[in-house]
């Protein structure tokens, strides 16, 4: 899942930080703030069904990101 734009925060030290593509959050931070990827207007085709499929498993993923 390539390219997956949206709006992406998370909090690094005192500062939240926003990123509009997925692949720019940083490997570590404090906490996810917020996952809000785009999602295309329906009908959708195969290929958005499976990406939209994937959102929940991709913030899961994000998430383990987090310091603990």
């Amino acid at each position: 899942m390539n390219n997956m734009k949206g709006v992406y925060k998370v909090l690094i030290g005192h500062e939240v930080k926003t990123f509009h593509d997925y692949d720019e959050i940083p490997s570590e931070f404090d906490n996810l703030i917020l996952f809000s990827p785009d999602i295309p207007e329906g009908p959708h085709t195969d290929e958005e069904h499976d990406m939209i499929e994937q959102l929940n498993d991709k913030m899961k993923e994000v998430m383990k990101r987090e310091k603990r």
